[in-house]
């Protein structure tokens, strides 16, 4: 049995998501093969430019970005600028990419790859537009997906962007509802308490 996954991750970068990937490109049990951006913490085009910063930083420019919604289902967009800074990396200045450029289309890029790839994984880390306008065109392309993991609600904790509410689902309510309604596989779901039990203090950044 192979011990890696094959892996797209739809995320919105922002710091956290940032965090993830480098992570995740870093991790011996996943095998990035693209990533999608969707609106959320920062606009998808600010998104795209800031996971080519990290894929630079990681010297793994070979693996694409496709750029996806750039705005909820239904409700206005909101982002989460004023935590993420303009940037949506904490106003960092790192420069941009131009080696390699976004590619359209996320939500095609998704498709095409469950329809060659059956035993893809997806890790789902920002608001769950791209995820949901699949499901609604086709949601049969997920029933071989291998592992299906997101980012998003909460479970006996307050919110962060509401007293009660987590950012990705309050994002694009409607998207998670498609997703939860319509995913054919199991969804494991990983909330906003959870995240909470991995804060990266300053004491820890020292180290």
């Amino acid at each position: 049995m192979n011990a890696t996954r094959n892996v797209i991750i739809d995320c919105d970068p922002g710091i956290d998501d940032s965090l993830a990937l480098l992570l995740a490109l870093k991790s011996p049990a996943l095998n990035v093969i693209g990533i999608t951006i969707v609106c959320g913490n920062v606009p998808t085009h600010i998104g795209a430019e800031n996971a080519l910063k990290i894929l630079d930083l990681a010297d793994r420019l070979d693996i694409p970005v496709y750029l996806g919604a750039n705005r909820p289902l239904e409700v206005a967009y909101t982002s989460a600028q004023d935590t993420h800074g303009d940037d949506g990396l904490g106003n960092s200045q790192i420069p941009a990419v131009t080696a390699v450029r976004p590619i359209q289309d996320a939500a095609g890029f998704i498709e095409e790859t469950l329809i060659e790839a059956l035993d893809t994984s997806i890790l789902a880390l920002g608001p769950l537009t791209n995820i949901a306008t699949v499901l609604q065109r086709d949601p049969h392309l997920f029933e071989q997906v291998d592992q299906f993991t997101l980012m998003g609600g909460s479970y006996r904790s307050h919110g962060n962007c509401s007293p009660v509410a987590e950012y990705n689902f309050w994002c694009d309510p409607d998207a998670a509802k498609v997703v939860f309604d319509l995913m054919p596989v199991p969804i494991q779901m990983v909330g906003l308490d959870v995240t909470r039990n991995i804060v990266l203090t300053p004491s820890l950044l020292t180290y």
